[in-house]
């Protein structure tokens, strides 16, 4: 499903690499989602269109829960429900949302860290 540099699937194994080191560059929303999750398949395409606007500025990282351990993933940022976005900045989580929600509302979010 990974599209280029800046939209990439990730995994538990190469989350610290691709998304906690990246992101000291480079600003990274984390979109853990699921196949079976209706809102998750709504978002997707909000989120690639998002990273589309903002030209190389912002990376999308994409965590299939389902796969592997990738669920240790959810455990370690307590995630509740799915989807849920993660910002990480500098190594760290500044911000989260649940839930599919419209571009206007992602933008903003974003906007408010950048």
């Amino acid at each position: 499903m990974a599209d280029n540099e800046l939209i990439f699937d990730v995994d538990l194994e190469d989350f610290d690499e691709k998304v906690i080191r990246a992101s000291a560059q480079q600003p990274v929303l984390v979109d853990l989602w699921a196949e079976w999750c209706s809102p998750c398949l709504v978002i997707a395409p909000i989120l690639r269109e998002l990273i589309d606007e903002y030209d190389g500025e912002l990376k999308l990282a994409k965590v299939e829960v389902d796969e592997g351990e990738n669920m240790k993933l959810a455990g370690r940022y307590q995630v509740r429900g799915f989807p849920t976005i993660l910002l990480i900045i500098n190594g760290e989580e500044v911000d989260r949302f649940s839930g599919a929600k419209p571009l206007s509302f992602i933008r903003e979010f974003v906007d408010a860290h950048l």
